[in-house]
């Protein structure tokens, strides 16, 4: 039962608003300490946000796959080691057992638990993937004056499923997910060129204007996420979103793998903007100079 293995929410709960004026250290300690499980929508503005994939490395080539022939959906960023929970490219204290703010495991492909917390589930044959999230491209978005009302009201940003096919890999198939955000007609297009310059967080949007045109029935119901109201001068843009892969693990009924819970990311230490998701690491030389 999802109720057994449930952790107890903590008390003493940091403020979004409080978490909003910290540095990113401060933000992952209070994740961390278990202070705050609420979504991570601007937080920690200007690093990377990423979703989480952990499953068991027997499956691991087939998910790499999966992530490589759907890079809009599943742009990957960070893979650890067998066995190791901290991804070391991406800050050199990353937990991926503590460091998210909410986690959700699956069994046999269905949602078994909400968890605060992985580190007693944790085995040496993890593997964890770390996925590229589209809140890494809102803060260029508002810094631009392109407002954002899932920031501005503290929700989580709407996601959809739609009838948009990913290409399968092994076990791993499924419909395309989608996040959407209201955007003022005056700002579509730069809000679609600001985007562009992120591909590893999604990269530019795969529609905009009608949701039933990608299987969307109801914009104010969405399959995660809060609904948001969109203003007669907007217009719905949706971009691919990293809770694809919890659509892929769903058919792949695999007996055990965890993920991030929608909203609620993990905070890298990389730049947003990087060329290159991977922190630089001391030079060492292999080779003697002849």
């Amino acid at each position: 039962m999802a109720g057994q293995e449930q952790n107890a929410q903590p008390s003493g709960a940091a403020d979004y608003e409080a978490l909003r004026r910290l540095g990113l250290t401060e933000v992952r300690r209070e994740i961390r300490a278990g202070r705050y499980r609420g979504q991570t929508a601007g937080l920690a503005p200007g690093r990377l946000q990423c979703n989480l994939v952990v499953l068991p490395e027997r499956h691991a080539l087939d998910f790499l796959r999966f992530c490589q022939r759907n890079p809009k959906a599943c742009p990957l960023v960070g893979v650890s080691d067998t066995g190791d929970p901290i991804l070391r490219t991406l800050g050199p204290d990353i937990d991926v057992r503590s460091d998210l703010p909410g986690y959700t495991l699956y069994r046999e492909g269905r949602e078994s638990a909400q968890l605060d917390d992985i580190t007693h589930l944790w085995r040496d044959d993890f593997v964890a993937f770390a996925l590229g999230c589209s809140f890494s491209f809102e803060r260029a978005l508002v810094e631009a004056g392109i407002a954002l009302r899932h920031i501005e009201q503290n929700k989580t940003v709407p996601m959809f499923r739609t009838a948009i096919d990913t290409v399968p890999a092994g076990p791993f198939s499924g419909g395309l997910v989608v996040s959407m955000r209201p955007i003022r007609k005056a700002d579509l297009e730069r809000a679609a060129s600001i985007s562009r310059r992120y591909p590893q967080a999604h990269g530019g949007p795969v529609h905009s204007g009608t949701p039933e045109a990608i299987g969307i029935a109801d914009v104010m119901r969405p399959d995660w996420g809060d609904p948001i109201e969109i203003l007669a001068d907007e217009t719905p843009v949706f971009w691919a979103c990293g809770v694809t892969p919890q659509n892929a693990l769903t058919a792949a009924r695999l007996p055990l793998c965890i993920t991030h819970t929608p909203g609620r990311m993990l905070i890298t230490d990389v730049d947003a903007s990087a060329e290159v998701p991977v922190l630089s690491q001391p030079h060492q030389a292999s080779e003697q100079e002849t």
